[in-house]
């Protein structure tokens, strides 16, 4: 098995404030990968029009790697409206390219040769790319080492319990915030629960490695099991938190593959996501202090 890390899903334009700027939980995660030295995949579609044109021209411009088709529907893009304090609200528009990702020969031959693949409910709203997401997993190696991880990312009314659990019994990892863990525990009936037996609930319902649990400024939590890490959120001049978690997981993600134990990985997705949040957009230039932090290891799979 080769050493491939992919992000799929949505790639489309964040409209923000400040003007036009690449996004899509899929790219940003997987734009972030790359940045630790791993060999990455965006994995979308776009339409055959220039709003498309322009992102394969960023990823290019990025030296970020691809599988992307263009299909009959509009490339997608997003109203982002940011609060006093940063938070981003999405109008997010739909029937759009992403929404109809199809499934190839070359997505197949991706798809054995992937280590780790980042997905979301996002781009499951619509059953063409559900249905492509769901073979892309069940076709990667069963492996021991293999992560796939669902970073569940509720927005507006694009989600429901049956995508929901079919996401969680095909995930090992789980990526949530404080906020959707209140929606998926009242959906799955353990709202009762405190947040930290909600989370260790989840790992046993669905027999996950991991779930990764970010609060905000409360801080962050990893579980594996009995065992969880806690650290609060550095405190920084927040620019925009657009993006912020795809590159905790990313982060998370690169330092796990690298051979870091739990702690060790959570301190440098922490790291990471307080500087992309002194960044406007998703996808800054992480310093060089934070990627040399990560010394790239040889993975070998027999």
């Amino acid at each position: 098995m080769k050493n491939i890390i992919v992000g799929m899903g949505e790639a489309l334009w964040d409209l923000l404030p400040e003007g036009k700027k690449i996004g899509g939980a899929p790219a940003n995660f997987a734009y972030h990968i790359s940045q630790f030295g791993f060999e990455s995949y965006v994995v979308s579609s776009i339409g055959d029009d220039q709003d498309g044109d322009e992102i394969l021209n960023n990823f290019d411009s990025k030296h970020l790697r691809y599988i992307i088709e263009k299909v009959k529907y509009p490339t997608g893009t997003v109203a982002v409206n940011l609060d006093k304090n940063g938070i981003p609200c999405y109008e997010i528009n739909q029937n759009v390219a992403w929404d109809n990702i199809p499934y190839t020969e070359k997505l197949h031959k991706l798809a054995l040769s992937t280590k780790a693949v980042c997905f979301g409910s996002l781009a499951q709203r619509n059953i063409v790319s559900r249905e492509t997401i769901n073979r892309f997993l069940d076709s990667m190696p069963e492996d021991n080492d293999t992560l796939k991880i669902f970073d569940i990312n509720l927005r507006q009314n694009f989600y429901d319990k049956e995508i929901l659990t079919e996401s969680f019994r095909r995930c090992n990892v789980l990526k949530i915030n404080d906020e959707e863990l209140e929606i998926v525990s009242e959906m799955f009936g353990i709202s009762h629960l405190n947040m930290i037996t909600q989370s260790e609930t989840l790992i046993r319902m669905f027999h996950l490695k991991m779930l990764i649990l970010t609060c905000g400024t409360c801080g962050s939590y990893i579980f594996s099991g009995s065992e969880y890490s806690f650290l609060e959120t550095p405190k920084v001049k927040v620019a925009d938190t657009v993006g912020a978690g795809d590159s905790f997981t990313g982060a998370f993600c690169a330092a796990i593959l690298n051979g870091m134990s739990m702690n060790e990985a959570h301190r440098i997705a922490v790291e990471t996501s307080a500087f992309v949040c002194t960044c406007h957009g998703a996808m800054p230039l992480l310093p060089v202090k934070i990627r040399e932090k990560m010394a790239l290891k040889s993975i070998e799979t027999v």
